[in-house]
């Protein structure tokens, strides 16, 4: 059986969904996937042995460019590499309008979430088969029951395995010492700790003879990143690295901990000790996912969960939210030593 993944982005979403991919190789022998993808985010559905191919795309530049993607034959090509082959399954994992044209565009039976269960509204009249999926469950629960409905098996009730085990990550040559990962950098300001938090666990950690690695994404991120360093020996901002390289640095870490971002997903599938602050979004629905994984939610805000990219409220000191200025690094670290015991 040949089935077409639809899942073109972000990366905490995609890792979230190889669990699925697990538990249909495990029910159907012989079954296979192609997976259509962002190209920024296209390595993490390689990492999984079942996954043939990755069908990647561009949305992000042609949208801001359309008439330079046509004439550069790009979209073309894609199209093409689209329809290649004739799957027995076409599965939108991501259930909005982007994902669901794609799915219309490739070739096979099309299905996905029904009216009720999907992320954008009117998106479920692409598919021939839908399926009603509960809104109000973990990520990784709602896309394993979305391929155990689409594929017809029984979902199992086993804990989440994420094909990620028998990899051979890149070794890192950065430090000679241990360390822990720090991921100070998201895509929302409001996902953000503050910077007095990430120097807490920085010293914290000299304090037991760790290094602390900081990646980051964009040069913003980085001068963020080299600002919570500042004066911290043990504390190094890493030079740019792929999301393999990253997952290889996070494989022979001591733990990691994050704000709620795509590494923190990568982490936990991992199974390294992972701790994750969550403020303006909900861990019980999106919360980074395995074996010895934690998240922090500072209680008692009226914008706890407000599920916004900016802080609107004048008393918080920007864009950063209430909830995430209360977690101190102290409360990172212990939180961190708690799961690596």
């Amino acid at each position: 059986m040949k089935v077409l993944i639809v899942k073109l982005s972000s990366m905490g979403d995609l890792v979230q969904t190889l669990p699925a991919v697990c538990d249909a190789v495990r029910a159907i022998p012989g079954i296979s996937f192609d997976w259509a993808v962002d190209e920024a985010f296209a390595e993490v559905p390689r990492w999984h042995p079942a996954v043939e191919r990755t069908i990647v795309s561009a949305h992000r530049r042609w949208k801001r460019s359309p008439k330079a993607a046509w004439r550069s034959g790009e979209l073309k090509a894609y199209w093409r590499e689209l329809r290649r082959t004739h799957y027995d399954l076409v599965l939108d994992a991501q259930t909005n309008f982007k994902s669901a044209i794609v799915t219309r565009l490739a070739r096979g039976l099309r299905a996905g979430p029904d009216a009720d269960s999907v992320r954008e509204r009117g998106a479920h009249w692409f598919y021939q088969r839908r399926f009603a999926v509960a809104q109000d469950i973990l990520a990784v629960d709602r896309w394993r029951d979305l391929f155990a409905a689409g594929l017809g098996y029984e979902r199992p009730n086993t804990a989440p395995e994420f094909g990620l085990a028998d990899i051979s990550w890149p070794e890192q040559t950065i430090t000679n010492n241990p360390y822990i990962v720090a991921v100070t950098n998201a895509s929302w300001p409001t996902k953000c700790l503050p910077k007095a938090s990430w120097q807490g666990l920085i010293d914290a950690a000299a304090g037991q003879g760790l290094d602390v690695l900081l990646p980051w994404g964009s040069p913003a991120e980085k001068d963020a990143a080299l600002a919570v360093a500042s004066g911290r020996a043990n504390a190094k901002v890493l030079e740019r690295m792929t999301l393999t390289e990253l997952a290889g640095l996070l494989h022979t870490s001591q733990g990691a901990v994050c704000n709620d971002t795509g590494l923190a997903h990568i982490s936990a599938a991992l199974g390294k000790p992972t701790v994750t602050a969550y403020g303006p979004t909900d861990p019980k629905l999106i919360g980074a996912t395995g074996p010895h994984s934690a998240h922090i939610v500072a209680p008692g805000y009226v914008c706890e969960q407000c599920g916004k990219r900016l802080c609107r409220h004048q008393d918080t000191g920007g864009n950063r939210p209430r909830t995430l200025s209360a977690i101190s690094g102290d409360q990172l670290w212990q939180s961190l030593i708690q799961l690596q015991n």
